[in-house]
């Protein structure tokens, strides 16, 4: 697959497996209100979606605009290893990740008014939004390196075989 599709498609997987994460963390306690029921309280707030789609339409919504950023994340992905070729994908996922953190949470979201900024949010929150991001960077990095890969498409273990 080319580089760049592979990015995107790696995106879009972490994308739904950092949902899943933050759902399944925010159900069983170890996670605080994550960052996804701020972005749907914010959309809430800026469209009064919650009375027009619900609580579950607006969650979707929330949804698809996660997914559509991770593919556009995702897609800086292979310039940034052209940049850093000696870098493990899990280094560079993890610096990535640590860097959409930084701007799109310490910077974008507060000015936004979709977080309240992350000494305001406290250690913990904090925390947990920065392991979503080095999460989502990694798995976008390890997908794309693997789908990219010459080989991969005839590889048995190649991602989406058998489906």
């Amino acid at each position: 697959m080319q580089r760049q599709a592979a990015a995107m498609v790696g995106g879009i997987i972490a994308g739904v497996v950092t949902s899943a994460v933050m759902f399944a963390g925010r159900k069983s306690g170890v996670m605080t209100k994550t960052l996804d029921r701020d972005a749907v309280d914010w959309i809430d707030e800026k469209t009064g979606s919650r009375a027009v789609i619900g609580d579950t339409g607006t969650s979707i919504a929330e949804f698809a605009n996660h997914l559509g950023a991770s593919a556009a994340f995702g897609a800086a992905l292979p310039k940034l290893e052209d940049m850093a070729p000696s870098l493990s994908p899990v280094t560079l996922g993890a610096l990535y990740g640590t860097a959409l953190y930084a701007v799109n949470i310490g910077a974008i979201a507060p000015v936004l008014g979709i977080t309240q900024g992350e000494f305001a949010a406290g250690p913990r929150k904090a925390g947990e939004r920065w392991f979503i991001h080095v999460l989502q960077g990694v798995l976008t990095a390890v997908i794309a390196r693997r789908l990219a890969s010459p080989g991969a498409d005839d590889d048995e273990t190649a991602i989406g075989d058998g489906i």
